[in-house]
Protein backbone atom coordinates (compact mmCIF):
# COMPACT_ATOMS: atom_id res chain seq x y z
CA UNK A 1 0.00 0.00 0.00
CA UNK A 2 1.44 3.32 -1.09
CA UNK A 3 1.40 6.15 1.46
CA UNK A 4 2.03 9.78 0.58
CA UNK A 5 2.73 12.37 3.25
CA UNK A 6 2.86 16.07 2.36
CA UNK A 7 4.56 18.78 4.36
CA UNK A 8 5.68 22.37 3.97
CA UNK A 9 2.43 24.27 3.71
CA UNK A 10 1.79 27.47 5.62
CA UNK A 11 0.93 31.15 5.50
CA UNK A 12 2.94 33.47 3.27
CA UNK A 13 2.55 36.96 1.89
CA UNK A 14 2.02 37.74 -1.79
CA UNK A 15 5.30 37.35 -3.62
CA UNK A 16 6.68 34.92 -1.09
CA UNK A 17 7.85 31.33 -1.50
CA UNK A 18 7.13 27.91 -0.05
CA UNK A 19 8.44 24.44 -0.75
CA UNK A 20 6.14 21.47 -0.41
CA UNK A 21 7.47 17.96 0.08
CA UNK A 22 5.80 14.62 -0.55
CA UNK A 23 7.39 11.53 0.95
CA UNK A 24 6.26 8.23 -0.57
CA UNK A 25 6.43 4.82 1.04
CA UNK A 26 5.17 1.36 0.16
CA UNK A 27 6.06 1.47 -3.51
CA UNK A 28 9.19 2.57 -5.28
CA UNK A 29 8.36 1.91 -8.91
CA UNK A 30 9.85 4.94 -10.63
CA UNK A 31 7.67 4.44 -13.71
CA UNK A 32 4.81 6.04 -11.81
CA UNK A 33 4.02 9.73 -12.15
CA UNK A 34 3.91 11.95 -9.10
CA UNK A 35 1.44 14.78 -9.30
CA UNK A 36 0.52 17.89 -7.35
CA UNK A 37 -3.07 19.08 -7.31
CA UNK A 38 -4.84 21.79 -5.34
CA UNK A 39 -8.37 22.53 -4.23
CA UNK A 40 -9.67 25.88 -3.10
CA UNK A 41 -12.92 26.22 -1.12
CA UNK A 42 -15.93 25.77 -3.36
CA UNK A 43 -13.84 24.75 -6.35
CA UNK A 44 -12.91 21.50 -8.00
CA UNK A 45 -9.53 19.91 -7.50
CA UNK A 46 -7.18 21.12 -10.21
CA UNK A 47 -3.90 19.97 -11.65
CA UNK A 48 -0.78 21.92 -10.68
CA UNK A 49 2.27 19.93 -11.77
CA UNK A 50 3.53 16.40 -12.31
CA UNK A 51 6.77 14.56 -12.89
CA UNK A 52 7.55 11.20 -14.45
CA UNK A 53 10.96 10.70 -12.94
CA UNK A 54 11.92 7.63 -14.95
CA UNK A 55 11.53 9.69 -18.13
CA UNK A 56 12.45 13.10 -16.71
CA UNK A 57 9.19 14.50 -18.08
CA UNK A 58 7.54 17.38 -16.28
CA UNK A 59 4.12 18.94 -16.68
CA UNK A 60 2.77 22.27 -15.41
CA UNK A 61 -0.57 23.99 -15.38
CA UNK A 62 -0.46 27.27 -17.30
CA UNK A 63 -1.34 29.18 -14.14
CA UNK A 64 1.91 28.16 -12.41
CA UNK A 65 4.41 28.01 -15.27
CA UNK A 66 7.46 30.11 -14.53
CA UNK A 67 6.62 30.30 -10.81
CA UNK A 68 6.46 26.69 -9.62
CA UNK A 69 9.08 23.97 -10.05
CA UNK A 70 8.50 20.27 -9.47
CA UNK A 71 11.41 17.93 -8.78
CA UNK A 72 12.04 14.50 -7.37
CA UNK A 73 14.62 12.54 -5.42
CA UNK A 74 14.61 8.82 -6.28
CA UNK A 75 16.83 7.92 -3.34
CA UNK A 76 14.58 9.62 -0.80
CA UNK A 77 11.35 8.70 -2.63
CA UNK A 78 10.37 12.32 -2.23
CA UNK A 79 8.87 14.85 -4.62
CA UNK A 80 9.06 18.59 -4.13
CA UNK A 81 7.06 21.58 -5.31
CA UNK A 82 8.95 24.83 -5.08
CA UNK A 83 6.48 27.70 -5.26
CA UNK A 84 7.77 31.20 -5.90
CA UNK A 85 6.06 34.54 -6.45
CA UNK A 86 2.94 33.24 -4.74
CA UNK A 87 -0.37 34.96 -5.35
CA UNK A 88 -3.60 35.01 -3.31
CA UNK A 89 -5.23 32.83 -5.98
CA UNK A 90 -2.71 30.09 -5.14
CA UNK A 91 -4.43 29.66 -1.77
CA UNK A 92 -5.70 26.09 -1.54
CA UNK A 93 -5.13 22.69 -0.01
CA UNK A 94 -2.33 21.06 -1.98
CA UNK A 95 -2.37 17.31 -2.54
CA UNK A 96 0.38 14.96 -3.60
CA UNK A 97 -0.63 12.00 -5.74
CA UNK A 98 0.78 8.98 -7.54
CA UNK A 99 -0.51 7.33 -10.66
CA UNK A 100 0.37 6.00 -14.05
CA UNK A 101 -0.06 8.23 -17.07
CA UNK A 102 1.33 9.03 -20.49
CA UNK A 103 1.32 12.41 -22.17
CA UNK A 104 -1.80 14.53 -21.63
CA UNK A 105 -3.21 11.89 -19.28
CA UNK A 106 -0.87 13.25 -16.63
CA UNK A 107 -3.00 16.39 -16.34
CA UNK A 108 -6.08 14.39 -15.34
CA UNK A 109 -7.15 13.71 -11.76
CA UNK A 110 -8.54 10.29 -12.68
CA UNK A 111 -5.11 8.96 -13.62
CA UNK A 112 -3.87 9.18 -10.04
CA UNK A 113 -4.57 6.27 -7.70
CA UNK A 114 -2.97 7.28 -4.42
CA UNK A 115 -3.39 10.60 -2.61
CA UNK A 116 -1.88 12.31 0.40
CA UNK A 117 -3.88 14.01 3.12
CA UNK A 118 -3.19 17.52 1.82
CA UNK A 119 -1.39 20.55 3.18
CA UNK A 120 -2.84 24.05 3.41
CA UNK A 121 -1.19 26.92 1.56
CA UNK A 122 -2.49 30.40 2.31
CA UNK A 123 -1.24 33.48 0.51
CA UNK A 124 -2.22 36.79 2.07
CA UNK A 125 -2.62 39.95 0.00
Amino acid sequence: QVQLIESGGGLVQTGGSLRLSCAASGGTDSSWAMGWFRQAPGKEREFVAAIRMSHSIIYYADSVKGRFTVSGDDVKNTVYLQMNNLKPEDTAVYYCSRGYCVGDECYQTKQYTFWGQGTQVTVSS
